[in-house]
């Protein structure tokens, strides 16, 4: 177990509510640990709902995660290119890229698996075997999977080095005025809301977006990004931190519903990198899926939707 003590230094907030913060973990997950004891203030287990009062000393037991080991699915994958240190893969938008709490199966993992067996680099664990990056779910486009150790070193070392070419379009709400910019600005987890990211100073990393205006409609405009780092969301981030967030992205995005698009418009087009063997430089495309094209044609043919 992961054992946490924690001096609660403020007056009246929630357990569960403190928990959660300190640990960096959703509110429900918190409850489950005070649920099953796992927590303790002043040495005695509590109420999720108690109030805290000044120097209470709050106890949280983590247990260690049994690992889950990944199961192969007969899942059809477009394969882009494949030898016998890699594959490019490009996955369509509703695919979740590895294994996790609620979603165990029909994920890229359990495809990759059956579709490789046990040629899979073992860096990744059980959960993660030959992933190097991934996308979010709603997200489509290219990835890169390592077969072998050593294609997965040199791979993530490019990666780690920012030398690997990854570019994105997206369809992004407002007038974007300049014809290119970069957003340079730390990302970490939301401070209240768990699930989400956000541009923050406290416990971030460092994340930079490089985009260029490809076309302008009256209500969205057309861009391409590309990354110079790798954090989670962070093109949705970074683009709803400069007021245009990705359409259709109901998460960093406003609520409004666009009929004419059924998709979050953004895609991950273009990869390059360093064979792991041979050394030479190798670069990939995809089309834009069908619901991105189509949403592109209805802005063309109207300039708003």
């Amino acid at each position: 177990m992961s054992v946490s003590v924690y001096k609660y230094e403020g007056n009246g907030e929630r357990l569960d509510v403190f928990v959660a913060s300190r640990e960096e973990i959703s509110r429900s997950r918190a409850a489950g640990l005070i649920s099953s004891g796992n927590v303790t203030v002043n040495g005695k287990t509590a109420d999720k709902s108690i109030k805290l009062h000044f120097e209470d000393v709050v106890s949280v037991d983590i247990p260690e995660a049994v690992p889950y080991r990944a199961e192969a699915q007969d899942i059809p994958l477009d394969i882009i290119y494949e030898d016998d240190d890699l594959l490019v893969v490009n996955k369509p938008k509703g695919m979740v890229v590895h294994p996790a709490a609620g979603n165990y199966e029909n994920t890229l993992v359990n495809a990759v698996l059956f579709h490789c067996g046990d040629s899979l680099s073992g860096i990744g664990g059980v959960l993660r075997p030959g992933i190097l990056h991934r996308i979010d779910k709603n997200t489509s486009g290219l990835l890169l999977v390592a077969k072998n150790d050593k294609a997965h070193n040199c791979l993530a070392a490019q990666i780690k080095a920012h030398s690997l070419t990854r570019e994105y379009e997206a369809m992004v709400y407002g007038n974007i005025k300049d014809d290119s910019g970069t957003v340079n600005a730390p990302i970490g987890r939301h401070p209240v809301k768990r699930k989400q990211m956000a541009v923050t100073d406290k416990n971030s990393k460092s994340a930079v977006t490089h985009f260029t205006v490809l076309e302008r409609f009256g209500g969205f405009t057309h861009i391409r990004c590309r990354l110079e780092t790798g954090r989670t969301h962070q093109i949705r981030v970074h683009m709803a931190y400069i007021g245009h967030p990705v359409a259709g992205d109901d998460v960093y995005g406003p609520k409004r519903v666009i009929k004419s698009l059924s998709g979050q418009c953004l895609h991950a087009k273009k990869i390059g990198f360093v064979h792991p063997s041979t050394g030479k430089y190798l670069e990939f495309e995809s089309e834009l899926p069908d619901y991105f094209k189509s949403f592109l044609e209805v802005c063309r043919k109207n300039g708003n939707v």
